[in-house]
């Protein structure tokens, strides 16, 4: 698969993530649709970081960790799309609260 199909795939699963990801932790998004594909893309590169890490650090064989469609590991994904939905509303009600 070349570089342009894997990106196009993350954009798809990135925009599914994310979604799956509000459903999970529901948070208002920054940026609706567009914001949901950023959050979603950060979560896809964010979750496979984190598997790579893990897979070849600790030698870990969780079968779940590597499910994936067309490359792209599929829970990872959610969970970082969760994990950076949570963070990015978190710091920015934090910053709306803090003025005041």
């Amino acid at each position: 698969m070349d570089a342009l199909t894997r990106l196009l795939v993350q954009v798809l699963i990135a925009a599914v993530c994310a979604t799956l990801a509000n459903f999970l932790v529901p948070r208002r998004v920054p940026g609706k649709a567009v914001g949901l594909v950023i959050i979603g893309l950060t979560g896809v590169f964010l979750g496979e970081w984190v598997v790579n890490n893990l897979l070849t650090q600790y030698n870990l064989n969780f079968p779940w960790l590597t499910w994936a469609f067309m490359g792209v590991p599929i829970l990872p994904s959610v969970v970082g799309s969760m994990i950076v939905l949570y963070l990015v509303s978190a710091f920015l009600s934090w910053g709306r609260y803090g003025n005041r």
